[in-house]
């Protein structure tokens, strides 16, 4: 398997009978439903849970999802969803990339990126990010790599 990011955030996903479409494979609205729940488990892994956002009165929201399907999923497959920070103003905004793979052939079924903006959860309104936000997803900031010459 070639992963995007080594240091990627995985997920282990199986595509399951009510994923399935009317097309035979899992419907692209699963897909971001796997999208929300990888970056929710990261989060948790780097300490930002529900309840921290709920202390804090901030919470990092969808503004955009740019979503390539590859290929498809089908039924019993098992995949695995990556995700990493690729961005952040350490402001507002944060970007989050995301590749999603099938172990069995090494195919990779999807690329996105999602972009987030830090909100206060009392108003709805866009509020800088507090300390903990900066701290705990600047520690998932991966650097992009070199561009080769």
């Amino acid at each position: 398997m070639s992963w995007d990011q080594a240091q990627a955030f995985i997920i282990d996903l199986q595509v399951q009978p009510e994923h399935i479409d009317e097309l035979g494979h899992a419907n692209n609205a699963v897909y971001v439903t796997w999208l929300e729940r990888c970056a929710w488990q990261h989060s948790q892994s780097l300490g930002l849970g529900i309840d921290d956002y709920r202390r804090l009165d901030r919470a990092m929201a969808v503004l955009r999802h740019e979503i390539d399907y590859l290929a498809a999923a089908y039924e019993g497959d098992v995949l695995q969803l990556g995700t990493w920070i690729s961005e952040s103003d350490q402001r507002l905004k944060m970007k989050r990339c995301f590749q999603l793979i099938r172990p069995a052939d090494g195919a990779t079924l999807l690329r996105a990126q999602t972009t987030f903006v830090c909100i206060e959860l009392s108003s709805g309104k866009p509020k800088r990010m507090p300390p903990e936000f900066i701290d705990g997803y600047g520690k998932a900031l991966v650097q992009p790599y070199p561009l080769e010459l």
